[in-house]
């Protein structure tokens, strides 16, 4: 009991180090070689619901202490909590072969895909019951990596190897928020360890009838008029047809999973935040508008893009997703 309460707390420390915004993936920890640190000492601090939680260290030295909020510290009840909490075992879609297989482990192991992706249950532990049916993982919405995935576009499998090696699919839209971070990591993993996962949640993502993008672009300004002013001064220099971005391959925002979510929280995270690449290397990027927007023309321009390149129904109240994501990450 008390080894699997450890692997809890392992794979918890594991998913808060990954879920980070990618500020603080550019950031040397203060443990290693660029933070002025031992390399592997471990030693960083990250926040989490439970408290704060330092990353491990690997070397003889002792490592620091965790301060969980009290009294999620005491052992035997931390092993309690992992046996009223079984772990989500992973969907296996028909005729999934060897290599599809491997990548379920992936997924569900080292991965930990569902540390962001699978709904946390009254005890904040992974839902067994829906495995990947999508989360909130700081401040952002991780949308279902099964069927009831809202992508307009079918998810291949060399599309969906190209984004988690890369941040970005010509056929889907770029990696934003705590994924930026993720698919920097992935980045340096085997390609065949990033195939196999590739080929596994392409065959769990995969549904008939999925929704054709569309471009409602008359209709949308009627909606929402101040919104397409908005859009047209602030997006449709990169994001329209005909614009250099477009022309060198970017894909339409009609592709992009966001719009066709079933909440405006990452739309308005992206325009609130933008993307940024890790400093010196290369990727998508887009400004922030949170300092050149009010909360009220951050709202017309979400509920401007989702009329246009969506044919989901509107978003209910937007302006109090505007307000909560601009006090940040819950």
């Amino acid at each position: 009991m008390a080894g699997r309460a450890t692997r809890s707390l392992l794979s918890l420390t594991i998913a808060a180090s990954l879920a980070l915004g990618a500020d603080a993936a550019q950031a040397p920890p203060p443990s290693s070689p660029a933070g002025g640190g031992a390399p592997f000492a471990g030693g960083r601090p990250f926040a989490t619901p439970f408290g704060v939680i330092y990353s491990t260290n690997i070397t003889p030295d002792r490592p620091p202490p965790n301060h969980l909020i009290p009294p999620l510290g005491f052992r035997p009840l931390l092993a309690s909590w992992q046996a009223l909490s079984p772990r989500p075992t992973s969907p296996e879609p028909p005729g999934l072969d060897a290599a599809g297989r491997r990548g379920a482990e992936l997924v569900a192991g080292l991965g930990h895909c569902g540390s962001c992706h699978t709904p946390r249950n009254s005890l904040r532990a992974e839902d067994a019951d829906r495995p990947l049916a999508g989360a909130m993982a700081e401040g952002w919405y991780a949308p279902p990596l099964q069927a009831d995935s809202p992508a307009p576009a079918p998810w291949t499998t060399d599309d969906l190897e190209t984004y988690l090696r890369t941040g970005l699919s010509d056929h889907h839209q770029a990696a934003a928020g705590p994924m930026g971070a993720v698919t920097r990591e992935l980045s340096q993993a085997p390609e065949e360890e990033v195939r196999d996962m590739a080929i596994y949640l392409s065959a769990l993502m995969s549904r008939a009838n999925r929704p054709t993008p569309v471009d409602q672009a008359a209709a949308a300004a009627r909606a929402w008029p101040q919104g397409a002013q908005i859009y047209a001064g602030a997006c449709a220099s990169c994001h329209d047809a005909g614009s250099a971005m477009r022309r060198q391959g970017r894909p339409s925002l009609a592709v992009g999973t966001p719009l066709d979510e079933d909440r405006a929280t990452d739309v308005i995270m992206i325009v609130l935040e933008g993307l940024t690449p890790p400093e010196g290397k290369a990727g998508p990027y887009m400004p922030p508008f949170a300092d050149s927007l009010t909360d009220a023309q951050v709202v017309q321009l979400t509920a401007y893009l989702r009329a246009r390149f969506s044919r989901e129904r509107p978003w209910k109240d937007i302006p109090g997703a505007v307000r909560t994501a601009r006090k940040g990450a819950p």
